[in-house]
C-alpha cells in the first residue's frame, strides 16, 4: 500500500465508531455527520487496503476478518493520538473550568476511577458530580445544572446527542443456594412467582426491567424494592431472591461463585453506556474533552477496573490459599 493511500484520522474514527456500534446510521449520529459521509470514509479505507472491511447484515454491519484485524490497530492509533493531544494540553496547563457531570447510581462502581484519570491531566478542572437515579439525572440535565449525563438508557428526544462509550451488560442473578439455582432452564414467566429484588421507580434498570416483562406479556412481580445496587447485591447473595443487576456491580461475585447467572436465554442482556448532552446547548471545552476521553478510553478503563475487582474478590473469597 502506497503511503499516499494511508487513511486519515477521520476515516479511522468513522471505522472505529461503526465497528463499536455495528451500524452506519448510529455511527453517523454519534459523529454528527451524514450516513453517506461515513460510507464514503469506510469505502476509502477499503480502497486503500484493497479488501472489504465490513459485511452488511439484516441487523446492521459486522467486521470482516480483515476488519477485525484492522480494528485493533485503529484503536491503538486513535489512543496514541488522544494521548498526544491530551499530553500537549496538559503540558500547556490542560483544560480549566467546571466539569459538571451527572451519572446514574450504577456508575459509582467505575466512574470515580475514570474521573481521577481525566483530572490527573487536567489539574485546573473543578469537578461538580451529581449521582442519582435516571429520572433525577435527566432533570438536572434539562435544568442545565449539569452539562454531561452518563446513563444506560437515554430518552428518545436526546438520542441524537447520546454517544455510546462502553458496554453495560445486565443480568438476572441469584445466590447459589437459592432454589432457582438448581434449575437447568428458566423463562421470564418463571420469575413472576418469585420475590424479585429491583431498583426504585425512576431508575434506568427498573425502566428496562419493566419493559422486558411488558414485551413478554407478563406482569412484573416485585418482592423487594431498594434504591441501592449494593444492598440489592448483598440481599441477593443472602438468598432473598433473584435480582436484575448490572454485571459491572456483580461480575466479580459471579466469578468468585458468590452469585450465579440464571439460565435464561440472552442472559446477560447487552446494553450500552451513553454520554448524553443537550442537543441545543453548545458544550464547553472541558465537557468536550471529557466526552472525547470517555469515547476513546472509557471501555478499556472499565474493563481494567473490572479485572482488578474480580482479582480482589477472588482473593477475599479464598482465605485458605497456600502461602
Amino acid at each position: 500500500m502506497r503511503s499516499s493511500n494511508i487513511s486519515t484520522l477521520k476515516q479511522l474514527l468513522a471505522f472505529q465508531t461503526v465497528a463499536k456500534l455495528g451500524s452506519v446510521s448510529r455511527a453517523a449520529e454519534e459523529l454528527h455527520i451524514t450516513q453517506s459521509a461515513v460510507s464514503i470514509q469506510i469505502s476509502a479505507m477499503e480502497s486503500a487496503f484493497g479488501t472489504p472491511l465490513l459485511l452488511r447484515t439484516g441487523h446492521g454491519v459486522r467486521l470482516t476478518d480483515a476488519g477485525e484485524n484492522l480494528c485493533s490497530y485503529v484503536e491503538r492509533v486513535l489512543a496514541a493520538w488522544s494521548e498526544m493531544t491530551e499530553g500537549m494540553a496538559a503540558s500547556l496547563g490542560g483544560y480549566s473550568g467546571n466539569l459538571r457531570v451527572g451519572a446514574v447510581l450504577t456508575s459509582e462502581y467505575w466512574l470515580p476511577s475514570l474521573l481521577m484519570t481525566f483530572l490527573k491531566d487536567n489539574a485546573k478542572v473543578r469537578l461538580k458530580l451529581h449521582v442519582a437515579n435516571r429520572d433525577e439525572v435527566l432533570r438536572s440535565l434539562n435544568a442545565q445544572e449539569i452539562e454531561i449525563a452518563l446513563m444506560g438508557n437515554p430518552p428518545e428526544e436526546l438520542q441524537p446527542s447520546a454517544a455510546a462509550f462502553a458496554k453495560n451488560p445486565m443480568g438476572f442473578v441469584v445466590a447459589p443456594h437459592h432454589p432457582l439455582a438448581t434449575l437447568a432452564q428458566l423463562t421470564l414467566a418463571n420469575l413472576t412467582s418469585t420475590n424479585l429484588l429491583v431498583r426504585e421507580r425512576g431508575s434506568g434498570s427498573r425502566t428496562t426491567l419493566t419493559r422486558l416483562f411488558k414485551e413478554a406479556g407478563l406482569n412484573l412481580h416485585i418482592g423487594w424494592e431498594l434504591s441501592s445496587n449494593e444492598v440489592i447485591k448483598q440481599m441477593c447473595m443472602a438468598g432473598f431472591g433473584p435480582a436484575y443487576l448490572a454485571m459491572h456491580t456483580c461480575g466479580a461475585e459471579i466469578k468468585a461463585g458468590l452469585l450465579q447467572l440464571l439460565p435464561l436465554k440472552t442472559n446477560p442482556i447487552d446494553r450500552i453506556w451513553y454520554v448524553v448532552q443537550l442537543p441545543s446547548k453548545s458544550p464547553s471545552s472541558v465537557a468536550t474533552a471529557f466526552r472525547r476521553f470517555l469515547l476513546l478510553h472509557g471501555q478499556a478503563q472499565i474493563d481494567h477496573l473490572i479485572h482488578q475487582r474480580e482479582h480482589q474478590v477472588a482473593q477475599v473469597s479464598s482465605p485458605f490459599r497456600a502461602e
